[in-house]
């Protein structure tokens, strides 16, 4: 049996406007932030490599999103990493940080230009300092996606993220890739973590300026 109503069609009405007020759990990761701490285990032919990267992502509120009767609140981001004293692009991900108060439930997505897109879920409180999402291979929805060559070399079958919001402001993150490498018979964890600060205030979303 469905959670959802039977209509479909009709958007809620009256909602608040002010993203940055209706954020949830996302609200502490709104700005721009960025990080010196980046430690990412990664595969290669002679075995894991350590690699340590600078981040910056930027965090801007969006106007709130609805489905029909579905009402989200979210985050866009960009995230832009290199390796520490360097200019090239180590890593580049876009996406959303999502959040729908009726549900408690909080969406991550990631698309990356190297073929790759996921999305991944789990639930919170509104008030939540730490949560975790996941998506899996194979799901129609909190699902992977990958391009031919990813699929054959690199095949990604479960993502995780979890989340920390610390006193002090600053909040980090884990997650773990875990991927079937042709070759191998065991799972690889492709692992990174870090620690943002924030750097600047969030601009509001457009509806609420």
């Amino acid at each position: 049996m469905s959670d959802f109503p039977q209509d479909i069609y009709t958007e809620p009405q009256g909602f608040d406007v002010d993203t940055l007020a209706n954020l949830g759990p996302l609200r502490p990761m709104a700005g721009i932030w960025q990080g010196e701490r980046g430690l990412d285990v990664k595969p290669k032919a002679e075995g894991p490599k350590k690699q340590a990267y600078v981040e910056r992502i930027e965090l801007p509120p969006l106007d709130p999103q609805t489905n029909g009767p579905q009402l989200l609140y979210g985050l866009r981001y960009h995230t832009h990493i290199t390796k520490p004293g360097l200019v090239k692009t180590y890593h580049d991900q876009v996406g959303y940080w999502l959040w729908e108060p009726a549900t408690g439930t909080v969406i991550h997505t990631l698309t990356i230009p190297r073929g790759q897109t996921a999305m991944a879920s789990g639930t919170a409180a509104p008030d939540a300092k730490r949560f975790e999402l996941t998506a899996s291979e194979g799901l129609a929805t909190w699902g992977i996606c990958s391009a031919p060559f990813l699929q054959y070399a690199f095949r990604t079958v479960e993502f995780r993220i979890a989340v920390t919001v610390n006193d002090d402001g600053s909040w980090g993150y884990e997650e773990d890739t875990v991927l079937m490498i042709r070759g191998q018979t065991e799972p690889f964890h492709h692992t990174d973590r870090n620690l943002l600060k924030k750097v600047a205030e969030p601009t509001p979303n457009p509806l609420a300026r």
